[in-house]
């Protein structure tokens, strides 16, 4: 009779050591998971700031700066429906001369020719939390000088 009772508390012991056992790896597994997640949308945001950055370096290019400036360049990824990740450049100019409908310019004294039309760029990545279902925003802020 001692033996039966003690075989039902050893296999509750034992069973109650198991769940926590699994319910400490579901646990681990969970925070590995939202961890990787984490990191690869980060280098994923790091890697849209640089495309913004080239992105906007080219509309500035093929933009007729005479008349106007390229002031904001906005983009989402992987398309506008649902993004994951939404960039958005700021442009401020340091021109010679600037041009009259060109609102963000800091500098329109400029004394070389090499230093005209350099441009500020302010570029802000930020992670969709409701599309990729992350609990803490991850945001890149980058600020570079360029010569477009």
């Amino acid at each position: 009779m001692m033996r039966r009772g003690f075989g039902l508390i050893t296999a509750i012991i034992i069973m109650v050591a198991v769940a926590t056992l699994m319910s400490l790896m579901l646990t681990l597994t969970h925070a590995s998971l939202k961890s990787t997640t984490d990191v690869y949308l980060k280098e994923q945001a790091e890697l849209i700031a640089r495309s913004a950055v080239e992105y906007t370096l080219l509309a500035i290019s093929g933009h007729d700066n005479s008349n106007s400036c390229v002031e904001h360049v906005n983009i989402t990824y992987p398309n506008a429906a649902t993004p994951t990740h939404e960039a958005n450049v700021s442009v401020y100019y340091f021109f010679k001369g600037a041009p009259a409908n060109c609102n963000q310019v800091l500098a329109n004294n400029i004394k070389t020719d090499e230093s005209n039309m350099t441009a500020l760029l302010d570029v802000r990545v930020s992670v969709n939390m409701d599309n990729t279902g992350i609990s803490e925003p991850i945001v890149i802020h980058k600020r570079l000088l360029q010569k477009p």
